[in-house]
C-alpha cells in the first residue's frame, strides 16, 4: 500500500464494497493499524472537493474521489490494488483536500 493509490475496500455497512484513495504517507502504512482514506463514489457532484477517477485509475467506470468523505480505514477491510493517481491528480487531490478542510492556500 502507497500515498495515492487506489483500492477496493469492504466498508461497514450501510457503505459497502467500494474503491478508496489511500492518503497516509508511505512510511505509516507498516505502523499504523488504520491509514487515511478517501471514499471513491459514482454520485458525482461536480465540487471542487471531488477528483475525477475512471479507466486510467484502474476502476471499471467514471467515479469521484470525494474529499467530503474522509476516513481512517482499518488496513483489515482493504482488499484489491486497481490502481493509482498520476503525478497531475496527486495535485488535484492536495486541492480537493484543501478545499474540504477550508484551507484556502491549498485550493
Amino acid at each position: 500500500m502507497k500515498q495515492y493509490e487506489i483500492w477496493w475496500a469492504e466498508l461497514p455497512e450501510p457503505v459497502g464494497t467500494r474503491p478508496i484513495l489511500l492518503l497516509s504517507r508511505d512510511g505509516a502504512y507498516q505502523y499504523l493499524h488504520r491509514v487515511l482514506a478517501v471514499e471513491v463514489t459514482s454520485h458525482r457532484r461536480g465540487i471542487p472537493q471531488e477528483v475525477e477517477l475512471g479507466a486510467r485509475e484502474g476502476l471499471p467506470k467514471r467515479c469521484v474521489a470525494n474529499f467530503d468523505n474522509l476516513r481512517a480505514v482499518s488496513k483489515q477491510v482493504i482488499q484489491t490494488r486497481a490502481g493509482q493517481l498520476s503525478s497531475r491528480r496527486v495535485v488535484e487531490a492536495k486541492r480537493a483536500l484543501g478545499h474540504a478542510l477550508g484551507w484556502v492556500e491549498l485550493s
